[in-house]
């Protein structure tokens, strides 16, 4: 894909690209937004500029997809649209002339592999299509820096096992994350070995007899919004779940989406958020 000049009108139809937007000092050139903001996973100064940008509607299915029509964002005039919903791809919006991209682990049939060097890379890509690219390599240096900061406080790896789980609440399936995942190399960044590591496949449906097979040391469960302790109950108030390692020594971790997944600059907070969490060995 190829840009004439730098976006000026860029509507958000996920929230994933805000932290490298932010980096980079181009979230004033959002004219409108869609989807969920969490405040938690920004600073008062992000969360003062997402402000000013008009939300167009927070409106999602029951699977947590965003429902927007194409005439909504098409009346928007974007030269860019970051993030791709079931209802408008990136072949709908290009037959009107209007450019899309998203998190590479997100486009259709992407062998992307998540890593925190990727993250480096994608903030490079930002930096070219808006011409930031001193802001770019500013940000990245400032996160190999924070990087480092926290492999020193880990040190070698503990030894110990732990999942990146994504359970359902109020009954029904519960995912696991394997290798393809931003989960796996932010796990063994804390110092964790994947007990799905094994699999190839980036998400996938897990049942209780599966995870007491093998039985992680630490389980770390994500959610889109609401209330933590619904989504750690989700877990443990499976029949069978108290025999859980992670569940019986308290080592069960909630945290917000995109401190994991996509990969962005939200998956060192989020691994920052592990390491202190299960640095002591709770």
């Amino acid at each position: 894909m190829t840009f004439d000049k730098a976006p000026e009108r860029v509507v958000l139809l996920k929230s994933a690209a805000v932290p490298y937007l932010r980096d980079l000092g181009v979230l004033n050139r959002v004219t409108a937004r869609a989807g969920r903001y969490p405040a938690e996973y920004y600073d008062a100064a992000t969360l003062a500029e997402l402000a000013k940008i008009p939300l167009l509607t927070d409106k999602t299915d029951t699977s947590g997809h965003l429902q927007i029509s194409k005439e909504v964002v098409i009346s928007q005039q974007p030269d860019l649209v970051l993030g791709e919903v079931d209802n408008l791809s990136r072949d709908t919006l290009s037959a009107v002339d209007i450019p899309l991209l998203e998190e590479p682990v997100l486009c259709p049939d992407s062998t992307a592999i998540p890593s925190f060097d990727g993250i480096y890379a994608q903030l490079e890509t930002y930096g070219r299509v808006f011409g930031r690219q001193a802001e770019a390599t500013a940000a990245i240096a400032a996160l190999r820096e924070r990087m480092t900061t926290i492999q020193s406080s880990v040190g070698t790896p503990s030894g110990r096992t732990a999942a990146i789980l994504y359970p359902t609440v109020g009954g029904g399936v519960t995912y696991a994350y394997g290798n393809t995942s931003m989960a796996h190399p932010q796990l063994a960044a804390a110092g964790f070995t994947n007990v799905f590591g094994d699999s190839t496949t980036r998400v996938f449906e897990v049942t209780l007899e599966e995870l007491l097979g093998r039985d992680p040391d630490v389980i770390i469960l994500l959610h889109g919004d609401g209330d933590p302790a619904a989504v750690a109950g989700a877990l443990t108030g499976l029949p069978g779940a108290d025999k859980l390692t992670a569940v019986r020594d308290g080592a069960v971790m909630t945290q917000l989406f995109n401190f994991t997944e996509p990969a962005s600059p939200l998956s060192v907070d989020g691994l920052e958020r592990i390491v202190a969490r299960f640095r002591t060995g709770a």
